[in-house]
């Protein structure tokens, strides 16, 4: 006579009991959040002119306000990459005082206000800024109100979401393989270099793809620190601001491209940001 075996619940069975006994007090405030977020998203749909989106999104303005989104976002990326990436690794992996401070102010641009990030890079580096000045009379670099003004204004918002990435990859991976590294006469650049680099590249990826986002719908550190001059440095949010004082089919048309890209970006990090079903 064999025995039974004893078998434990089923997740699948257990997920749905739990749905079937949602409390009605918290899903009603549920499901209005959900429909609070949805419905603008939805609107923009409804209201997008679909016969003439190709002749909008085809048009000489809107096309120079996207090839010049997506190059300065690509630049404001890589700008990110090469400095963000670095201060990551101080910040992950060497103790020293005032980290948490230093930690601190990488992260303050995600709680500033755009404007604010904007006037504060004037200070800093406009005609009069404190390190502009010096640039201007040195080198005769003028960065405000020009296509790379743009792509400063784009890094300075988003490189903190590079770093805070790459620093959460870099405390997650096992610092015992850059040791070992280090045992068998490795530098401590190689070993980042040969080691650390291509353990933490996932990481370093989903962090430059929120980045990247981050630029192309940055609007306001934008249009403070380098204006919104067609062809130089209106990008794809000044325009949509522009167009829907004059031309709101245009605005909608621009919105939904900036949609697209949005939940592009969403859907391709999924598996980084949302636990597996």
């Amino acid at each position: 006579m064999t025995r039974g075996r004893r078998r434990g619940p089923r997740r699948g069975r257990g997920r749905a009991d739990a749905g079937g006994g949602v409390p009605l007090p918290l899903l009603v405030p549920a499901l209005l959040g959900l429909v609070f977020l949805v419905l603008p998203l939805a609107a923009l749909l409804v209201r997008t002119p679909w016969q003439g989106l190709p002749d909008l999104l085809t048009s000489t303005e809107v096309w120079q306000a996207l090839q010049l989104s997506l190059v300065c976002a690509t630049a404001a990326t890589a700008v990110a990459l090469v400095v963000g990436v670095p201060l990551a690794w101080l910040l992950a992996r060497v103790e020293f005082r005032g980290r948490g401070l230093v930690r601190a102010l990488v992260t303050l641009p995600l709680v500033l206000p755009p404007v604010v990030g904007g006037v504060a890079l004037l200070m800093a580096l406009g005609r009069n800024g404190v390190v502009g000045k010096w640039l201007d009379a040195w080198f005769g670099v003028t960065l405000p109100f020009t296509t790379a003004g743009v792509v400063v204004a784009e890094a300075f918002v988003a490189m903190p979401f590079l770093v805070i990435s790459v620093e959460g990859t870099l405390r997650a991976a096992d610092p015992r393989y850059e040791e070992a590294a280090a045992t068998l006469g490795a530098s401590r650049f190689t070993a980042f270099r040969r080691v650390t680099l291509p353990l933490i590249a996932p990481g370093v990826a989903a962090g430059a793809v929120l980045a990247w986002a981050r630029a192309l719908g940055e609007f306001g550190a934008t249009i403070t620190f380098a204006g919104n001059f067609p062809g130089r440095t209106q990008t794809m949010p000044l325009a949509v601001y522009l167009a829907l004082q004059s031309d709101p089919e245009a605005a909608v048309a621009l919105s939904l491209v900036l949609l697209a890209v949005s939940v592009a970006v969403l859907a391709g990090l999924r598996d980084r940001w949302m636990t597996a079903s």
